[in-house]
């Protein structure tokens, strides 16, 4: 098995043939040509557009619960396609967009418009995935198989949330 979609000859032959792949593509969306990681990331949001009425820790419980699907998901889809981290698994993008967006919800004392928490911690959380900043590529390189591709997703949702708190405290701080 390959580690990375340039190990592969053909990194974009994903097929959704189980559960396991069907999650790990974010029910498909990580199968879009282009961006497929954005795209993934895109559909969360906007499923979660919908569900921000529900009690924190709902969301909370959900999204622990998130994790190790997220795990076991990637874990098979990487075996079914031949690449540990390919591409069409998205379902890490779901997990670290979800906790970008949780952190200012269960920090702020105060409630964000739904499209700026939405808006503003996609972008950080997209950023932060892309560039990979330390400690996301350390995440990234230091946990093995699965859980380095969930990981990585989850310290950059960590850094987007801390910094969209951030940012919203400061602007309302005026």
């Amino acid at each position: 098995m390959t580690t990375s979609p340039a190990d592969c000859d053909d990194p974009t032959q994903a097929r959704i043939t189980d559960l396991a792949t069907l999650i790990a593509a974010g029910c498909g969306s990580g199968l879009s040509p282009v961006a497929p990681g954005t795209a993934g990331s895109v559909v969360a949001v906007a499923v979660l557009a919908f569900l921000l009425g529900m009690p924190l820790v709902w969301h909370w419980c959900a999204w622990l619960g998130l994790l190790g699907v997220a795990v076991w998901s990637a874990k098979r889809a990487g075996e079914a396609w031949g690449v540990i981290d390919h591409p069409a698994i998205v379902i890490d993008e779901v997990a670290g967009v979800w906790l970008a967006i949780l952190i200012p919800m269960s920090i702020l004392p105060f409630k964000l418009s739904s499209a700026l928490l939405l808006l503003g911690s996609l972008v950080l959380f997209r950023l932060f995935d892309i560039v990979k900043p330390w400690p996301v590529d350390a995440a990234e390189r230091g946990l093995p198989g699965a859980w380095g591709v969930v990981i990585d997703d989850v310290v950059a949702g960590l850094l987007a949330g801390g910094c969209m708190t951030l940012i919203c405290i400061l602007t309302t701080a005026n």
